[in-house]
C-alpha cells in the first residue's frame, strides 16, 4: 500500500484535478455545478503551477516592464481619461433609489447625480445577473455570450445545468490499484463568449483591475487582475452547500444543505463536518474532519483541525482554515465560519460552506494565479464562493434575519476592503468591482423598509469611496444591472403546459418528479426549467424533440396568445403582462441556444420554485411561502437597473450593453464590429 502511494504521487506530478459534472439530489437548480471530486489534484496543480509561473516571472520580469512601458505608452495615446471607475451595486432599484435620493438619505448618489448625470438603465432580457453583467463585460446581446439564465437544460437529457461553466474530465485515466491518476488534462471551460472589455484594453497594453464581476469563473486571461465571482464552487463542487449541527434530529436534508446530528458527550459535543469526495480513490468516500466542542461552565471552544476557537452564542467565528487529506496522502485547503445558533435545551452549530481557501486554491479563482493569495495576506482570509450570501440557509430556517444581515454585511466590508485597495493602488486603467449585498439582502428582506434603507445608505457610503479616488482625469460609473419588485405568487408554467396539452406526463401522472422525472418527451411539445425560459421541444435540438422547425413559429405565436394577460384565478391578478420571443430580440451565434420564449411576469410573481428545476406540480399558482420575498425574474420593463456618472450621458435610453463600448472609446480604442453596444460619453 505504501508503495502504490509513491508511486502515485511521483506520477501524479503535473497532472489536473478530475472534474465531474453532476447536481446532488439535495441542492436546487441554482447550485448545480462541479462535483465534489475536483479538489486534491487541482489543489496540488496550482501550487506547482504557481510556484513555477513566479520563478519565470521573475527571470523575466526586466525584459517585460522595459516592454510594458513602451507599449503603455503607446495605450494610452489616445485616451480621453487616465483612469475609469465601474462601481456595481447589483440589484438596486431606480424607484428606490430615487425617493431615497429626495429624502436627503442618499447624498453621495445625489452629488454624483447633480454634478454629471442620472439616468434609468436598460437591463437585458431576462433580467438575472449572469445575463445582464455578461452583457455589461461584452457589449452584446445574451445570443453572442451564450448566458441566458443561471442555468442551461442539457439538450440531450434536459436536465439543468449551470450556465456559467463546464467540466471536460480527463479523455485517459491511468489505474494503479485503487488509485486513479489522469493522464491527460481537464478543461475547465467558462461558457461565457464574446470578449470582455478588459480584454481589449489590455491588448493595448491598458491594465484593469476587476474584482467579483459575476461570471468571471474561470478567470479570463488578460493585462491585468481579476478575482472571480459569481459560478465559483465551494469546496463540495457546489454553489453553496452549508450544514447544521444539531442536537435536535438526525441527519436529514435540506434544498440546499445538509442537517447532521451532533452527539453529546461527556464534556460537550461532536461532529464531522464533510469536505469534498477523494477522487483519487475509486469509489472513493467523503473526506470529513472530526471536531468537539467543549463546554466548561456555559463557555464553549471548538477544537477542529488543530486549532481552538472561541464560541460564543450568536457570533460568527473568524474563517478558520481546514484541511481535507485524501487517502492517497494529498490534501486540499478549505475555509469556513462556524455560528452557535442556540444552546438550551438543545445545542445547534451553523456551518457556512467549506469554500476554496484563496491562500491555497484549489482552482484557478483569479488572474494572475497569485493575486487571490496575495489579498488573502495583505486583507485577510476572505470568501471565495460566487453566491457566498447563504439565502437558503435563512430559506430554511437555519438562519434568522439578523444573522443573515451579520453574515451579509460582513461579506461587504470584505469587498469593500478589496476595492479600496484597488483604488489606492489604480493609477491609470480600470478598476471594476461589484457588490452583490445589494441584491441579496433585497431578495430576503424588501417588505422591510428600515432595513432596505440602511442597505441603500451603506451602497450610498460606497459611492462616497469611489468619489473620494475621482480626479479630474477619471470617469466614474456607478450602475446596476436590474431593480426589484415583490415575489408573492409562484408561477408553474409546467402545469399550465400539462394542462393545456402542450406537455405529458406517462400513465397519466399529474405531476412529475425534478429535472422532468416522468415527462412524456415523445408527445410533449414545450417546457420551462430555469428562472426565464419556455423552450420548443425541437427536432434536431432536442434528444427527443417533436416539433419540426416549420410548426416551431406558429407554436411560438400561439403560446404567446395564450400566455399574455395570464391570470391568476385565485387573486384575480395578471401573472404574465407579456411573452417575448427571443428571436425577436436576440442575434447571434448562440441564438440556437436560447429558450425560445421569455414569460414577462408582472410585479409580484415569478417561476415558481418547483417550476424552476423542472417539476410539474398539480397546481399552476401557489403562494410563495420561503424567506426569499422579492426578485427580478419579471418583465424586464419593470425592473430597469440605474446608472450614475460624473461625466454627462449622451443617450436618453442607455442600455446595460453600451458601457464596454464606453469604455473603449474613453480609452481611445476601436469598438469591434460585433459589438451591439454605443458609447455613452463622448
Amino acid at each position: 500500500m505504501k508503495g502504490a502511494r509513491i508511486i502515485f504521487l511521483c506520477v501524479s506530478i503535473g497532472a489536473e484535478v478530475w472534474l465531474r459534472f453532476h447536481a446532488p439530489h439535495s441542492t436546487t437548480f441554482a447550485y448545480i455545478g462541479p462535483g465534489a471530486g475536483f479538489a486534491f489534484m487541482g489543489s496540488f496543480l496550482s501550487l506547482l503551477t504557481g510556484f513555477l509561473l513566479t520563478i519565470a516571472s521573475l527571470v523575466s520580469w526586466p525584459f517585460r516592464m522595459a516592454w510594458r512601458l513602451i507599449r503603455r505608452r503607446q495605450g494610452f495615446k489616445f485616451a480621453s481619461a487616465k483612469k475609469i471607475i465601474f462601481l456595481g451595486l447589483d440589484g438596486l432599484d431606480p424607484r428606490l433609489t430615487e425617493r431615497f435620493m429626495e429624502e436627503g438619505k442618499l447624498p453621495n448618489l445625489r452629488k454624483l447625480r447633480d454634478q454629471g448625470s442620472y439616468a434609468r438603465l436598460r437591463t437585458t432580457f431576462p433580467a438575472l445577473s449572469p445575463v445582464a453583467w455578461s452583457t455589461f463585460a461584452t457589449g452584446v446581446n445574451p445570443a453572442k455570450h451564450n448566458i441566458f439564465d443561471f442555468v442551461n437544460r442539457n439538450t440531450k437529457s434536459y436536465v439543468p445545468e449551470l450556465a456559467a461553466a463546464k467540466v471536460h474530465p480527463p479523455a485517459r485515466v491511468f489505474k494503479i490499484g485503487r488509485y486513479r491518476i489522469p493522464l491527460s488534462r481537464v478543461q475547465v471551460e467558462l461558457k461565457r463568449k464574446s470578449e470582455p472589455f478588459w480584454k481589449i484594453l489590455g491588448n493595448q497594453q491598458i491594465g484593469s483591475t476587476i474584482l467579483r464581476v459575476p461570471i468571471s469563473f474561470p478567470p479570463d486571461r488578460f493585462y491585468g487582475r481579476q478575482l472571480s465571482a459569481m459560478s465559483t464552487p465551494d469546496l463540495k463542487g457546489t454553489q453553496g452547500s452549508f450544514a447544521q449541527f444539531t442536537t435536535r434530529i438526525e441527519t436529514s436534508d435540506f434544498e440546499s444543505g445538509t442537517r447532521f446530528p451532533l452527539v453529546r458527550t461527556a464534556g460537550g459535543f461532536e461532529g464531522s463536518l464533510e469536505g469534498p469526495e477523494d477522487a483519487l480513490i475509486e469509489h472513493g468516500p467523503t473526506l470529513k474532519i472530526r471536531f468537539r466542542i467543549r463546554v466548561v461552565q456555559k463557555n464553549a471552544t471548538l477544537e477542529i483541525a488543530g486549532q481552538n476557537v472561541p464560541l460564543q452564542p450568536g457570533a460568527y467565528t473568524p474563517w478558520i482554515k481546514l484541511k481535507f487529506r485524501s487517502g492517497a496522502g494529498a490534501a486540499v485547503h478549505g475555509i469556513a465560519r462556524f455560528l452557535v445558533t442556540e444552546t438550551e435545551p438543545h445545542f445547534s452549530i451553523y456551518v457556512s460552506p467549506v469554500q476554496i481557501d484563496p491562500e491555497k486554491p484549489a482552482l484557478p479563482i483569479s488572474h494572475p494565479s497569485y493575486y487571490a493569495a496575495y489579498l488573502a495576506k495583505l486583507l485577510g482570509t476572505y470568501s471565495t464562493l460566487g453566491m457566498a450570501e447563504d439565502t437558503w440557509a435563512l430559506n430554511e430556517g437555519v438562519l434568522n434575519h439578523e444573522q443573515f444581515l451579520e453574515q451579509s454585511y460582513s461579506l461587504l466590508a470584505e469587498r469593500e476592503a478589496m476595492f479600496r485597495n484597488a483604488l489606492e493602488k489604480t493609477r491609470r486603467g480600470v478598476v471594476a468591482c461589484v457588490f452583490d449585498t445589494s441584491d441579496r439582502v433585497q431578495h430576503m428582506c424588501f417588505p422591510d423598509e428600515k432595513t432596505i434603507e440602511d442597505l441603500y445608505r451603506r451602497m450610498d457610503r460606497l459611492v462616497g469611496l469611489a468619489m473620494e479616488h475621482t480626479d479630474p482625469a477619471t470617469v466614474l460609473f456607478v450602475l446596476s444591472d436590474h431593480g426589484f419588485c415583490s415575489f408573492r405568487r409562484g408561477v408553474n408554467l409546467n402545469a399550465w403546459l400539462l394542462q393545456n396539452g402542450y406537455l405529458h406526463l406517462k400513465d397519466g401522472a399529474q405531476e412529475s418528479g425534478r429535472y422532468f422525472k416522468g415527462v412524456d418527451w415523445s408527445r410533449t411539445r414545450a417546457y420551462t426549467v430555469g428562472l426565464s425560459g419556455i423552450y420548443l421541444n425541437l427536432k434536431g435540438r432536442e434528444a427527443s424533440g417533436i416539433v419540426a422547425s416549420a410548426e416551431a413559429d406558429a407554436l411560438r405565436r400561439e403560446l404567446i396568445g395564450k400566455l399574455t394577460n395570464l391570470q391568476d384565478e385565485e387573486t384575480g391578478e395578471v401573472a404574465i403582462r407579456s411573452v417575448y420571443a427571443t428571436r425577436s430580440l436576440y442575434h447571434g451565434p448562440y441564438l440556437n441556444d436560447a429558450p425560445d420564449l421569455i414569460p414577462g411576469y408582472a410585479d409580484g410573481f415569478r417561476t415558481s420554485w418547483d417550476a424552476a428545476v423542472g417539476k410539474v406540480s398539480r397546481a399552476v399558482f401557489e403562494d410563495n411561502l420561503k424567506a426569499w420575498c422579492a426578485d427580478h425574474s419579471v418583465d424586464p420593463v419593470l425592473v430597469p437597473g440605474v446608472l450614475f456618472s460624473n461625466r454627462k450621458i449622451e443617450s436618453e435610453n442607455p442600455g446595460i450593453e453600451d458601457l464596454a463600448p464606453t469604455a473603449l472609446k474613453i480609452f481611445g480604442v476601436a469598438k469591434p464590429g460585433w459589438m451591439d453596444g454605443c458609447a455613452l460619453v463622448g
